[in-house]
């Protein structure tokens, strides 16, 4: 019997297993922490199911999580029965005794570990590597859904003759499978060859043959498909070549083929392929022939022929054939570049006029006649006028406007058109005054009512309200005006980011006319409550337990969140693209958001592309507004969605706008019943309807280079134009677009209109007018107009910087600064008018009595002749000379391209100095006040004093009369 005791030094310890009770509270705990788990994933699962049922779209939800899951398994079983079944075969082949050598006894220790649990490695290796390569198919189920519903472009690439359809949506999936078929052969390469070595079919340091006849076989046909892959690949890249992007310093980002691409790597593209191909079969052939001898020196012409051939010869072409005479090689390819560039961003049609920008001298009366007719002049700058809304027209503390409003249409009471700006009063969180769960959520939940004024004017009249401010045709709480009735309640909005319980036993703080009231929310959008799981997975996807058990909800209690305009359209629709500013508008009786979508892709053949964060930058997008898509970079886009949603129930429309777009078509293929045909868009919805900023900003980017259409002018750049620095603005961005009525040369009335200005490429003055039609019941809807100005003209920095130079202005920022108020520049506008350009600019000021922008003067610039006056009608009869105003010194451009700024054009040379002094110090003064520099703040302070003394001093010298020259004589020879 062997011994049970503890040996000498005493009995042996024995450890006592855990109590049945203890083993059943641990596999307790460790259950209901597994149920846990599974209940968080299905939480998330669950809400976004809810959700989606709830806004009516759960279609889009089925479609996207099917196909996610079909790729998941078939891609996900793929790659493991890829790397299951070579394991295996691997393992079958083996060598049925390994040699004894120092190696194999090495090896014997792991194949002995492993020997019992072969299956549950198996299982696992094969386990990991589907789940890795199923998760990564499922992402690509966008490019999955366009391939499999992608329908024809109907235009061909001028290369290759084919659709360009092919590149859009064929090409992209063709290269993921290309992917996933080099992951899974190199993968199952790896994982067989480190079985064949462990059981001995490859030997490292053994003598004689490295490898068993097995093995070879096995590894050799697994090399010969990793080769015939690459073969498929430089097949592939042939066409690549339509749609890959280069450097060139014609355009600077290139799409598409050059002269070297034709000429080189298309030919060694083809060669390298028949290389592969035959390479591959010297591969397989090694079933038979049993030696690498054959594919070893064809792989090795594959990879010398890559390096020579793909490499090399394309290099010696380009230096040799193309450097010195690159204008005359690339013109065709440039030609190509230009037409399939215009075509993809929808400029191909814009209409390019010359323009001669100078205005006829000897018009005056005429001119101010047409000036009155030209546009209806915004002097009310959405941008600006925010701070105004907040103060006249928050009526309390938990409500707020967004820091840039907008600009739509509305009949006046005389039933004419007449641009409004607006802004709706939303939900401000930060601003309830006693900050708890119930508050936040329950009691406060919505905003109420739209505000708006006119666009073209201000208050004139003290009986009416602040002179300079606003003047409101809806206003008030709740309000009245011209929008009639409405629903004013606001539980959807672009500042509601918190989520809302509204409908049940807490009521909801509201406004009717008799003052602060309660209401109950009757609206159909969000997800019941009542029901226990719902409850439960919504305290467990937001974090809030006090859902499962709090009072306050019960019986008719609906969740709402995903309430931005912007989070809506997006998860209804995935593939689409959505502008950075969604609007609101009143259309029948309801507030609806207007969101523009757009639909885009970057497999455009020769179409340069362009990155959408940048190109719809400007100077408002820094704080104000979104930017799109920031790092998509495309190389087709439409506009071809509308889409609505309803501020009060959160409903969401998508009408197909763009009714030739094949990615449109595409999707709504992918998701049947999505999108209303245009058919169905309401007349008073159309009404609202514009054209949208991102697009046109992106179409204005690609303008400053495609305007020119002759390949040698392209390509020497002489006549690239770029959108000019905002001259009201110091950070150096660009010029926002301005919606404006106006009239362009040849039109008969007013257009609401989208503009923007163009400068010639590193100079100041001005370049080109554009304006696209933005009146969607306009049949000109969406015509791009671009005046190309023939003579020195001053551009948008030219002329702030001349205005600033107007003796009024000094004295206006000295009364200003003597009142402690801030100035504001409004939006620079800019007019085609009769042969000229008439610019202007209101000017606002912010401080004393007032802590919001009133419109205190207006600046005007006509052929150079800047005035500064405190009304619109003052300043234009001023600018032209007529009703008895004396018109201002006309100044003359500087000699050459117009390279240095224009001089001031009033005042002697002392009061020049005197005025940039006063504005250099300004600036100097707000930069530091940013910084919080006090230092330098209070230097330009005591600078910009001294320059306003000097100019009023200059001022009274140049209004004494002129002394007579010594002795009396008044000779003036």
């Amino acid at each position: 019997m062997p011994d049970r005791g503890g040996g000498p030094t005493g009995p042996r310890i024995r450890v006592g297993r855990p109590s049945r009770r203890a083993r059943t509270l641990l596999m307790t705990l460790g259950i209901l922490a597994v149920l846990a788990m599974l209940f968080v994933m299905f939480a998330g699962f669950w809400t976004d199911w809810l959700w989606y049922r709830s806004v009516k779209y759960s279609s889009v939800f089925t479609t996207t999580l099917w196909t996610k899951i079909g790729l998941f398994a078939v891609f996900g079983l793929l790659m493991a029965a890829a790397v299951g079944v070579n394991i295996w075969l691997a393992h079958r082949l083996r060598p049925p005794l390994s040699a004894m050598s120092l190696e194999q006894q090495s090896l014997d220790r792991y194949r002995m570990g492993i020997a019992p649990y072969k299956k549950w490695v198996l299982l696992g290796i094969t386990a990991l590597v589907g789940l890795i390569a199923g998760a990564s198919a499922a992402g690509q189920w966008r490019t999955w859904l366009m391939w499999i519903n992608g329908v024809p472009f109907g235009q061909k690439d001028p290369q290759f003759n084919l659709d360009v359809s092919f590149y859009a949506f064929d090409l992209p999936w063709y290269r993921f499978m290309l992917g996933f078929g080099f992951a899974a052969v190199v993968l199952a390469l790896i994982a067989a060859a480190l079985t064949h070595y462990l059981y001995g079919g490859l030997r490292v340091t053994s003598p004689g043959a490295r490898a068993t006849g097995a093995a070879t076989g096995h590894l050799s046909v697994l090399l010969g498909v990793f080769v015939s892959l690459k073969a498929v690949a430089y097949w592939l890249d042939r066409y690549g070549l339509a749609v890959k992007s280069s450097d060139f310093k014609a355009t600077g980002n290139w799409t598409g083929l050059r002269y070297v691409d034709a000429n080189a790597y298309l030919p060694a593209k083809t060669i390298l392929f028949c290389i592969a191909a035959i390479c591959a079969v010297l591969f397989f052939a090694t079933l038979w022939r049993r030696t690498w001898q054959l594919p070893v020196i064809g792989f090795g012409l594959m990879v010398l022929s890559a390096i020579l051939i793909g490499g090399l010869y394309p290099a010696i072409v380009q230096k040799f054939q193309v450097q010195p005479n690159e204008q005359a090689k690339e013109a065709p390819y440039i030609e190509k570049n230009i037409d399939a560039t215009r075509s993809a961003y929808g400029i191909d049609d814009a209409e390019v006029t010359d323009y001669s920008g100078k205005g006829a001298p000897d018009k005056k009366a005429e001119q101010r006649k047409a000036a009155d007719s030209a546009a209806s002049y915004r002097l009310v700058d959405p941008n600006v006028v925010s701070p105004a809304f907040q103060q006249l027209q928050q009526e309390r503390k938990y409500y707020q406007f967004p820091d840039t409003l907008d600009v739509d249409r509305y009949t006046d009471a005389d039933g004419k058109p007449q641009d409004t700006v607006i802004g709706l009063r939303e939900l401000n969180i930060a601003g309830i005054p006693k900050r708890n769960w119930i508050n936040d959520h329950f009691t406060y939940t919505h905003g109420y009512g739209a505000i708006t004024s006119k666009g073209t004017g201000t208050v004139t009249d003290e009986n009416s309200g602040t002179v300079g401010a606003p003047d409101f045709t809806e206003s008030g709480l709740p309000t009245t005006g011209q929008l009639g009735k409405y629903e004013q309640r606001i539980y959807y909005g672009e500042k509601t980011q918190q989520y809302s319980i509204v409908g049940g036993p807490q009521k909801e703080l509201d406004y009717e006319k008799n003052g602060e009231q309660t209401t109950s929310y009757k609206g159909k959008s969000g997800v019941d409550l009542s029901n226990p799981v719902n409850r439960a997975a919504y305290a467990v996807a937001f974090s809030e337990p006090q859902m499962l058990y709090s009072g306050a909800i019960g019986e008719g209690s609906r969740i709402l969140y995903n309430r931005t305009p912007k989070e809506r359209v997006e998860a209804v629709a995935p593939w689409l693209t959505i502008d950075g500013d969604a609007y609101p508008a009143e259309v029948d009786g309801r507030i609806q958001w207007i969101v523009d979508a757009y639909t885009t892709t970057n497999g455009y053949p020769y179409a340069s592309r362009t990155t959408l964060g940048d190109t719809t930058a400007d100077s408002l997008t820094n704080n104000q507004r979104a930017v799109v898509a920031q790092q998509n970079q495309v190389n087709y886009i439409r506009n071809s969605v509308k889409a609505t949603v309803d501020a009060y129930d959160g409903s969401v429309s998508l009408y197909q706008w763009d009714t030739k777009d094949p990615v449109l078509k595409t999707w709504m293929k992918a998701f049947p019943d999505t999108v209303k045909p245009k058919a169905e868009i309401k007349p008073d919805l159309l009404a609202h309807l514009r054209y949208p900023q991102d697009m046109f900003k992106v179409q204005r980017e690609l303008l400053t280079r495609y305007h020119v259409t002759d390949a040698a002018q392209f390509y020497s750049g002489s006549d690239a134009w770029q959108v000019p620095d905002d001259p009201t603005n110091k950070d150096n961005s660009a010029v926002p677009p301005y919606y404006l009525s106006l009239k362009m040369p040849g039109q008969t009335s007013q257009k609401f209109s989208l503009t923007t200005t163009f400068t010639p490429n590193g100079r100041p003055n001005l370049g080109a007018f554009m304006a696209v039609d933005a009146d969607a019941n306009s049949k000109d809807y969406g015509t791009i107009r671009v005046l190309r100005v023939t003579s020195t003209v001053q551009g948008p920095q030219q002329v702030q910087s001349e205005l600033n130079g107007v003796p009024e202005v000094a004295t206006f920022v000295r009364d200003m600064r003597g009142t402690d108020s801030d100035i504001e520049y409004g939006n620079l506008l800019t007019v085609p008018l009769d042969g000229g350009f008439l610019y202007i600019e209101p000017v606002y000021a912010r401080g004393g009595s007032a802590n919001y922008p009133l419109l205190k003067k207006v600046a005007v610039s006509y052929g150079g002749k800047p005035v500064f006056k405190d009304s619109l009608s003052e300043a234009l009869n001023a600018v032209f000379g007529v009703d008895g105003a004396e018109p201002p010194p006309e100044t003359t451009p500087p000699p050459g391209d117009g390279d240095t700024t224009t001089p001031p054009a009033t005042g002697d040379a002392a009061l020049k100095d005197a005025i940039a002094d006063a504005q250099k110090a300004y600036t100097d003064g707000e930069a530091a006040l940013e910084k919080q520099d006090w230092e330098a703040y209070g230097k330009a302070q005591e600078d910009l004093q001294d320059a306003l003394a000097r100019a009023a001093a200059a001022e009274k010298s140049a209004e004494e009369p002129a002394k007579p020259p010594a002795g009396g004589s008044d000779d003036k020879s």
